[in-house]
């Protein structure tokens, strides 16, 4: 696997938008079509919230090239007590149905990681 871009950001929803468009730009690079990059920037901002629900302030997203985009997102920092959200169902099936290989970690009975992956 070849790193393609890292990046550590706060969970705040002002940058919810700058991470899809920064997504989308990486789509892109790997040549993924429309669909694919729709469903992709979907399942980052999804595992975004799963770990914002979790308690996290940060996470870190590595976008690396596996034949393929593969997307690993992981909360950071220090996590405060939170309770998952009703919306965390939806969250985890989209991202079941959207990509590919999705794996969830849990880590004290919380998200703590969430990976994908998108065929090219």
């Amino acid at each position: 696997m070849k790193g393609l871009l890292s990046m550590r950001i706060p969970l705040g929803s002002e940058l919810m938008t700058t991470v899809r468009l920064t997504t989308g730009g990486v789509c892109a690079l790997k040549g993924l079509d429309i669909d694919a990059s729709e469903d992709c920037k979907v399942c980052v901002t999804e595992s975004l919230l799963l770990l914002r629900h979790a308690g996290y302030g940060e996470a870190a997203v590595d976008f690396s090239d596996d034949d393929g985009l593969m997307v690993a997102i992981e909360g950071a920092g220090r996590r405060k007590k939170a309770s998952p959200a009703p919306e965390d169902e939806i969250s985890a099936a989209l991202l079941e149905a959207l990509a590919e290989s999705v794996r969830m970690e849990k880590k004290e009975g919380a998200i703590f990681s969430v990976s994908f992956r998108f065929a090219l």
